[in-house]
């Protein structure tokens, strides 16, 4: 099973019962013409919206048109989206946290974006109030040093070798303390892989806080450990 979700931040206040009632209120209608000349309805809408104490959770369903080539035509079908999304309020900050769609494929990048622009125009009207978040590269250094053992695979970015972009440890290679440290010196921790396991899952978290889950979990079970363990990670 592989799950990928991504954190956002809500730079604004954000009252979470009118918030709920904007995005319950929420539907959008576009008409699209297909190659053939059907006009198709397409829909965008939040459902199974629910508010449970200081989190919102809902699913956004977005209709589109998957093109491909059959038989030297293309063939245009609808497909629906659903991307799961939860607003959660940790201490006096405001999270958006969203679910890759389970179609996206190569998109899940573009479409959770999508999903976090979206409801900030929905909420405040403008996109510019939901916005990336970043956890600290000591942040995730911490993560890794406290249990070793635990970590499957490092990447570091911003490395000052000419010619090298990137660096990655991996399998017996993180238990060398040495070579660690070497790559320490010359990059940042940009992606880490490792074992919860007070949990029993395996997951991935990059700096930009895309979480990414490797092993069997309940979606409520993963976003769970979201809240309690990474947004306290959070720069």
């Amino acid at each position: 099973m592989v799950l990928p979700a991504k954190v956002f931040e809500i730079k604004e206040e954000v009252n979470l019962f009118f918030a709920a009632q904007k995005l319950k209120n929420f539907r959008e209608e576009e008409q699209y013409t297909t190659v053939s000349g059907e006009t198709i309805n397409l829909v965008s809408e939040i459902l199974d919206l629910k508010i449970d104490g200081e989190t919102i959770s809902g699913v956004f369903s977005r209709d589109f048109v998957r093109s491909r080539i059959y038989k030297r035509k293309i063939i245009e079908t609808p497909v629906t989206e659903e991307s799961p999304f939860w607003i959660k309020k940790f201490g006096d900050r405001y999270f958006l946290i969203v679910l890759a769609p389970s179609t996206a494929r190569g998109l899940k990048k573009l479409l959770t974006n999508y999903v976090a622009n979206k409801i900030s125009k929905i909420l405040f009207i403008k996109p510019n109030v939901i916005l990336e978040v970043e956890i600290p590269h000591e942040n995730l250094k911490a993560l890794h040093e406290s249990n070793p053992q635990a970590t499957k695979l490092i990447w570091f970015d911003n490395v000052d070798i000419p010619g090298v972009e990137k660096l990655c440890l991996a399998g017996s290679d993180l238990t060398d303390t040495s070579l660690y440290q070497e790559y320490l010196r010359h990059g940042k921790i940009w992606y880490v892989v490792f074992e919860v396991q007070r949990r029993g899952i395996v997951v991935g978290v990059t700096r930009n806080c895309v979480v990414t889950l490797f092993s069997k979990s309940s979606v409520e079970d993963f976003v769970n450990y979201i809240m309690e363990d990474i947004l306290p990670l959070i720069r």
